[in-house]
């Protein structure tokens, strides 16, 4: 699903002139998280990717950013920002992302979505020669992994030529992990013996072997680096679109113009998944509920 590119945000603009810095902090200390310095990071990284930090995380950020201060041995939350501004290649807004947000997941979780997928989507699309479908918070990969193993057992070996699953994330340190495809035994527990069997091989010995996805799974996916903040261009549609669990770092009004956004990327008749803590309700897009964080345009998928 190579052809849905989007727009690179432009480089971030030089940081101002501040105040005097205070002392270093002693290594291994964070230095104290002010208040307005909460109120910049906050505002910064609903700018940048959407997260909407209410108040009452104030030790969450310390927390998590503090470690990356005491990493780097800078002085205070405000040089850190300051740093994070200046850095045009956006590796320090990635990392500060990555801190901020969690990235849990699991093979096969919320079944009845992938009950979807067999029962209703496949069967609607199945004589294409390609069918494009959208991870769009990956996250770790299991995800993206679940949809094409799920798509091998209904197509069977077909599906490895016919099925593309673009799997993005904002998350460099999440897209790394994925793209290894090697994931500890005790991660692999959602999945099916059978598919266990089928679609993972093992890897390394003894306490420290692990099971990788087999290379006809990961050859189904490709793993893109997105911010679903930023303009989308236009790209192939999709008859599904996962958007599962990350709607819940953003506020009502990012939620409805993000959602807005991803049904340009869904066919007439196609589906939209979300997270079962998330909802639709109230907001004017479009679509209509199928089933608890179940959605669907309008139309009829040919």
């Amino acid at each position: 699903m190579a052809n849905m590119p989007w727009r690179s945000r432009a480089a971030a603009p030089r940081p101002p002139a501040g105040a005097p810095l205070p002392p270093p902090a002693p290594p291994g200390n964070r230095p104290a998280l002010s208040a307005q310095e909460f109120q910049e990071i906050r505002k910064f990284i609903y700018a940048q990717a959407g997260i909407d930090l209410q108040p009452g995380k104030e030790d969450l950020v310390a927390a998590r950013l503090g470690k990356i201060l005491a990493g780097r041995g800078l002085r205070s939350y405000q040089e850190y920002l300051r740093q994070v501004r200046a850095d045009a290649g956006g590796a320090m807004l990635a990392a500060m992302i990555d801190a901020l947000t969690t990235n849990f997941t699991g093979f096969l979780r919320e079944p009845v979505h992938f009950e979807v997928l067999r029962r209703t989507v496949l069967p609607a699309v199945d004589r294409r020669p390609r069918i494009d479908i959208w991870s769009a918070a990956c996250s770790t990969g299991e995800e993206p992994y679940s949809i094409a193993c799920a798509t091998l057992e209904a197509l069977g070996a077909r599906a490895g030529g016919q099925v593309r699953i673009l799997a993005s994330d904002i998350s460099t340190r999440a897209l790394g992990f994925a793209r290894e495809a090697l994931y500890p035994a005790e991660r692999i527990g959602g999945m099916p013996p059978d598919w266990q069997r089928k679609y993972l091989a093992r890897d390394g010995e003894g306490k420290d072997a692990g099971w990788r996805i087999r290379p006809e799974v990961r050859r189904m996916v490709e793993f893109q680096r997105l911010n679903l903040m930023e303009p989308l261009a236009a790209g192939r549609r999709c008859p599904l679109i996962f958007l599962r669990n990350v709607m819940i770092y953003f506020d009502r009004a990012t939620q409805e113009a993000l959602v807005k956004r991803l049904m340009e990327q869904l066919e007439p008749g196609g589906y939209l998944l979300i997270g079962h803590s998330e909802s639709l309700t109230g907001m004017n897009l479009g679509l209509e509920y199928v089933a608890p964080a179940t959605y669907r345009k309008p139309g009829r998928l040919a």
